[in-house]
């Protein structure tokens, strides 16, 4: 089994759970013991500053809490990028990784990051199960790019990398969100 660690999972037309129709899943994780990851383009409401005030000095008080996935919905999952990757707990792509709860006072690890992103909970599988979903067609498998990690705009991350990887993806990426509205 190659690992997928740091590599996207976009949702196929072929999933229809509401967790992750049209989602981009940055992977941090993926052994023989399962996979572990969050989900990039689902956004709360919620602002950093009123719901988890300790994190604002990683990502500003105006910046939103994201939805990791449907697993843990109440561990918190720091996403960034570092200016001394060495600081990271995991990395998962070039200068980007993942901030180890409790390990440093947020505070004092802002001088090493460049930005961050918030995630309440996170998207798992268990062993062989990715693989399943895998072989199913349930997932395209895709190689992130920065700006797709921390994103403007999150929900429109689904058909942007769709499109970029082109050919039928392209097309794919011009599906509805519910296709019997169409």
């Amino acid at each position: 089994m190659e690992s997928l660690r740091g590599h996207l999972l976009i949702a196929s037309p072929a999933i229809h759970d509401p967790h992750f129709r049209q989602t981009v899943v940055l992977l941090a994780e993926h052994t023989q013991d399962g996979a572990m990851g969050v989900i990039l383009n689902r956004v709360t409401e919620a602002m950093v500053g009123e719901t988890i005030p300790d994190l604002a000095a990683l990502t500003g008080a105006g910046a939103s809490v994201h939805v990791g996935g449907p697993v843990g919905e109440e561990g918190i999952t720091v996403l960034a990028r570092f200016h001394e990757p060495e600081r990271a707990a995991l990395l998962v792509h070039e200068d980007v990784g993942f901030i180890a709860a409790g390990d440093e006072d947020p505070a004092a690890l802002a001088d090493a990051v460049d930005r961050a992103r918030i995630f309440v909970g996170h998207a798992g599988w268990g062993p062989g199960q990715l693989e399943e979903e895998l072989d199913e067609e349930s997932w395209i498998v895709g190689q992130p790019e920065l700006e797709d990690l921390f994103s403007a705009d999150p929900t429109g991350l689904w058909a942007h990398v769709l499109r970029r990887m082109g050919g039928a993806y392209a097309l794919v990426a011009t599906m509805p969100a519910d296709p019997s509205s169409n």
